[in-house]
């Protein structure tokens, strides 16, 4: 099995080590201090006290590499738009793109069925760059659980977790899920394949959506957002509207949104990525994690008067810098 991981960083490197590891044949996309340590003494992974250092290829060139099977993403979900001319030269006929990305994804509604079916999503798909470069038939979709960083360049920490639920937009168990599924368990990731992956992008989301631009506006953490009072009261309000959204659109959840915001609590002080970015000077997540629920609300007849003040208040503190 080929694999490419575009976006090797730390869940990309995670999977990439793991896969190397099983003897799958690896190729890493990286960029930066973290693709020369890479290429000057390999990468190592650090799962509690065992470190491994594997050599894996590892460029910032996909034309060097040429068709793979599996093209596994795991970029920021902006970050893909500008890559994909580059990204052809690993697509054959038979090449699978596995959207391990958070938010939103820009294939939602490809074989969706009912009256949305192949509708395109503009606040993550300017102008079709992804559906028409990509192809939504090539698609297998991924959602992420677990948790890792680069430690320094060209070592990655793995933190918890090691489930990746895969699904074809379809529902349906197909030989590419299959195949990738049972690769990746052979390298000691959970990789189940689910019917209702949608289910699931949207549980993530519930708390991504609320959680994240709210940290990025207050500096706080779950922890805090959680416990006070005013800001759980938010989060509460922006996830009641996307419920509504979601289950207009077929989606099941299965625990209410406390029980969710209690789940987030749990995790205790942890500052979200979307803040992580903001501190860091990086473009945020905003269009996948937030305005894509505001598109699917006016899509659906659902109003968001909280999720649209959030997110006016979010893309101001972004150009404000």
């Amino acid at each position: 099995m080929r694999i490419a991981i575009y976006g090797a960083g730390a869940i990309g490197g995670y999977v990439g080590a793991r896969m190397a590891q099983a003897g799958a044949e690896v190729s890493l996309i990286a960029r930066g201090p973290h693709l020369a340590a890479m290429r000057a003494s390999g990468l190592t992974l650090v799962e509690g006290d065992r470190r491994t250092t594997l050599r894996v290829r590892a460029t910032d060139e996909p034309a060097e590499l040429g068709p793979q099977d599996y093209v596994l993403v795991a970029l920021k979900a902006h970050s893909v738009a500008p890559v994909v001319d580059r990204m052809q030269a690993l697509l054959g006929p038979e090449t699978t793109v596995v959207w391990a990305v958070n938010g939103l994804p820009w294939w939602y509604f490809h074989r969706h069925g009912g009256p949305w079916e192949g509708t395109r999503l503009a606040s993550v798909d300017p102008g079709g760059v992804l559906w028409d470069g990509i192809g939504p038939e090539r698609v297998l979709g991924c959602v992420v659980y677990p948790a890792a960083e680069i430690a320094e360049p060209g070592v990655v920490r793995h933190v918890e977790g090691n489930r990746f639920s895969l699904g074809e937009p379809d529902g349906s168990r197909s030989a590419r899920a299959e195949a990738l599924s049972a690769a990746m368990q052979a390298a000691g990731l959970r990789a189940p394949v689910r019917p209702r992956l949608r289910d699931e992008i949207w549980i993530k989301l519930w708390g991504n959506l609320s959680f994240n631009p709210i940290s990025a506006l207050t500096l706080a953490t779950l922890e805090a957002i959680c416990a006070d009072p005013g800001t759980r009261a938010v989060a509460r309000a922006m996830m009641v509207e996307a419920q509504a959204i979601a289950e207009t659109l077929g989606i099941v959840f299965p625990i209410d949104v406390d029980r969710r915001i209690e789940g987030a609590a749990a995790v205790g002080a942890h500052r979200t990525s979307m803040l992580q970015d903001l501190e860091a000077g990086r473009p945020m997540e905003i269009d996948a994690l937030v305005a894509s629920v505001q598109e699917l609300g006016r899509l659906t007849g659902h109003p968001t008067p909280v999720i649209d003040t959030v997110l006016a208040l979010l893309r101001l503190r972004a150009r404000a810098g």
